[in-house]
Parts: C-alpha cells; structure tokens; sequence
C-alpha cells in the first residue's frame, strides 16, 4: 500500500516536467489525481497515457474561474480534495533589470507573477472550502531562487521570494485544519519554458546549457530528474506521516544552501 492510498491531489501544471512526475509518483503512492494545465495538447498527452485514472483540465492558472473549475472536476470525479499542488510556473532567462527597456519589465512583471505567485494564490482559493473538508493540504512548488540569488532575473526571483510568505501566511490563517508546506528544488533535468512578454515562450531552461556542467556546479555534483523531487510531495501529502508539519519549506536544492568559497571533498577541502 502506498503513502497516499485513496486520497485524492489536483495539480497544476502537470503535463510536463516536475509536474508530470508528480502525477506518476501520486498515482504510484495510490492517489487519485486531477491535472490543470494550460496546453491542450498536454492535456490531451495525459489522457492517451493515464485514461479514466486521472481528471486533465485545459485551463490557466491565472484565472480563478479555471482554477474553481479543475476543483469542481475533480470533486465531482473522486468525491472530495484533500491535497492541492501549486506547481505551474515559468522562469525568465536570467532576464536583469539591466537589460530589460521599461516596457519589457512592466509586462514580463504581471506575466511572470501572474503565474508563479497569483496562481498559486488563486488555486489556493479556489480549493479552500474542499480542503476545509477534508482537513487536507497545500503544497506549492518554489526554487532555490526563493532564498538564493542568482537563480533567475529579479521578477522570476521575486515571484519565488513572494512564494515563502504565502506559505508562511496561509499555514498560519489555516491552522489547524489545512497543513500548508512547500518544496523549493534546485535547478532540474526539466526544460521549462520562458515568458512570453520576453520572447522565450519557446526557450527552453536547458537549450544552449549544458545539463552536465550544470550539475557539476552543485554540491552534490549532479543535476536531479524530476522524479528524484517526488519524495518530498509524498512525505508533505501524507497523513500518516507528515501530521506535525505545516509553515515547512523543504529545501531539495543539492545542497545550494551550504556551498561555500572552497570545494568540499567528502571532508577534504581543495586548496
């Protein structure tokens, strides 16, 4: 029996990427899952591969109106919610202030945080009176760019850094009948796309970058696959075992957060 047995978990942005390995891990663990994601061909990708096992809503995350209907869809095929997944969202290329006219940053500003800080807000709305429910959870997917610098351009950094206080502020509104937590992964074998408002609708995290240098410029030397990010969505949805935790940031970043000036070598340092 899996960590998620019969309990059922909508997600948005799961039709490709972190997204999509979420909904094979939460089908896995025994969930029953529901999927908004604003690409018609994604979705239709998703119901070839999963059929009657999983709801797929064509919808964007910036629209409260789509986010109430995936909510509806998926009360209306499983019974209830119990755990709500903000994980839909968009980077920008290292875009800096520097470089960007007025124009380009007043745009790609609503466009990026549009996406990966009022939709999570909006989906969190619209799934509170079914949560409220069930006493379940939310779970939103951050970055190491929520702690970090450099991990992006100012408005996909501030988006990120947007993402710490809602969790904060929501764990502590919903208490105690919603546990609200989060996962902020370090950069991943994913090709999320850009933002448009900035020309990069079609430009890929990984075109033009090396995933393997990449990776060697992490602590732990290796750049993760989407999947390797699952573990901890399982553990913060799970009743069993993730009763205590709420206002929680799991921090799956390869170690980000304790590089130092010099290199570390299993306790040996280069000079």
């Amino acid at each position: 029996m899996g960590w998620l047995e019969g309990e059922v978990a909508l997600i948005t942005g799961g039709g490709s990427g972190l997204g999509l390995a979420l909904v094979e891990r939460f089908l896995q663990e025994g969930a029953h899952v529901s999927v908004l994601q604003r690409s018609q061909s994604k979705v239709d990708e998703l119901i070839v591969r999963y059929g009657d096992k999983i709801v797929a809503v064509t919808g964007d995350v910036a629209s409260f109106e789509d986010n109430v209907r995936a909510v509806q869809a998926t009360v209306e095929r499983f019974g209830k919610l119990d755990c709500f997944i903000g994980n839909a969202g968009i980077w920008d290329h290292y875009a800096d202030i520097v470089n960007m006219s007025g124009e380009q940053l007043n745009t790609a500003f609503d466009e990026i945080m549009g996406i990966n800080t009022k939709g999570y807000l909006l989906g969190a709305k619209a799934a509170l009176d079914e949560l409220l429910k069930t006493e379940g959870s939310m779970i939103f997917t951050l970055s190491n760019s929520a702690f970090y610098s450099s991990g992006g351009g100012p408005i996909y950094t501030a988006s990120k850094h947007a993402g710490v206080g809602l969790v904060r502020e929501l764990a502590y509104e919903l208490a105690p009948k919603i546990r609200v937590n989060a996962v902020a992964p370090s950069g991943m074998n994913v090709n999320v796309k850009g933002a448009a408002s900035l020309g990069q609708e079609n430009l890929g995290l990984l075109d033009a970058r090396d995933p393997q240098k990449i990776g060697q410029g992490m602590p732990l030397k290796f750049l993760p696959e989407p999947e390797d990010m699952t573990g901890s969505y399982v553990l913060l949805a799970s009743r069993q075992n993730n009763r205590p935790l709420s206002g929680v940031f799991i921090n799956a970043d390869c170690g980000l957060g304790i590089r130092g000036l010099r290199q570390a070598n299993a306790g040996f340092f280069d000079a």
